[in-house]
């Protein structure tokens, strides 16, 4: 759609004809995308970006390149939520080639496929499962029963969603208002599952707000666990039942996280960390180490506090 119309669907002014044809991320925006600056600490990001148009605000006009048209505003996460309801993709292809479904593969009664989806060679789907359109499925995979995968997700080579899986929801992205609504912000990444990943029974992993929500390979998900957008888990980590790992944090390889513990979100984890069960982690951790509680602390000074505690209730 022409940027003027655009901005006219969000009571804006433009006075420009260019063509915006989706919104992202300004790292990850073209030409023909809009993005948005809500904060100076991405102004660098905003100055290297392709987008052909943001959403800013005033201030931080001059940190966007001057060939993109600028929309101010003084809440660009609003106006970038709005806008993300005019370019929401459909939740069902019309059009499309029908799925190609490689040898040796058995799909079982009850099964949805979507459109331009590819499935590989040697899979088990299971009843019940839903697979949706642009879906992409490596080879040796195995889908129980009641398995979810939504638009665009990837799953590569070897791997196993046990019953009530849900890959590729919606984040859980709304923008907050003063009268107390909450405005929804539509997503349009995907999810990515590397080889030899394992997740286990209802769990669910949501797609990108923008790019890819990856799981690397070798990973091992328990059963109700919850991965939000926009997280990189590193491979051969293990994330034990009801654990939670919030939206945008990455994670280094061979993470384990024990059973009910959790992130917060936006945060960066070392290699080959452990956090025990029920700890809440709020705070960056460097490679290597054990971790327990909350607060989190390093987990044998955890031990010596837990032994303090019960000497007092003995008193």
């Amino acid at each position: 759609m022409k940027l003027r119309d655009l901005a006219l669907a969000l009571c804006m002014e433009a006075d420009d004809d260019r063509e915006i044809m989706g919104i992202n991320s300004p790292e990850l925006a073209c030409e023909d995308e809009i993005a948005f600056l809500n904060d100076e600490k991405y102004t660098k990001s905003a100055a290297d970006s392709r987008a052909g148009a943001f959403f800013v605000r005033r201030e931080l006009a001059d940190s966007v390149r001057k060939e993109a048209f600028k929309l101010i505003t003084d809440d660009p996460y609003m106006m970038m939520a709005k806008a993300s309801a005019i370019f929401a993709e459909a939740p069902v292809k019309n059009a499309g080639k029908a799925a190609e479904i490689g040898e040796n593969t058995q799909v079982m009664e009850f099964v949805r496929i979507g459109r331009d989806t590819v499935i590989g060679k040697n899979c088990v789907i299971m009843s019940g499962a839903y697979i949706g359109d642009d879906v992409t499925i490596g080879d040796e995979c195995v889908i129980y029963p009641n398995v979810t995968l939504f638009n665009k997700t990837v799953l590569k080579n070897r791997v196993r969603l046990h019953g009530g899986v849900v890959i590729g929801g919606d984040g859980f992205g709304y923008r907050h208002i003063k009268t107390g609504e909450h405005i929804k912000i539509h997503h349009f990444g995907r999810v990515v599952l590397e080889d030899d990943v394992e997740v286990g029974a209802n769990s669910t992993i949501d797609r990108a707000l923008f790019g890819e929500t990856v799981i690397k390979r070798g990973t091992k998900i328990d059963n109700l666990v919850h991965i939000a957008h926009n997280c990189i888990v590193g491979e051969h980590s293990i994330l034990v039942a009801q654990s939670g790992i919030a939206g945008s944090t990455t994670i280094g390889r061979n993470f384990v996280a024990g059973g009910q513990s959790a992130t917060s979100g936006h945060l960066k984890i070392g290699d080959f960390v452990t956090v025990a069960a029920r700890s809440g982690i709020t705070k960056n951790l460097p490679d290597g180490g054990t971790y327990s509680g909350f607060p989190l602390m390093d987990h044998k000074k955890w031990l010596r506090l837990q032994a303090k505690i019960a000497g007092l209730l003995k008193k």
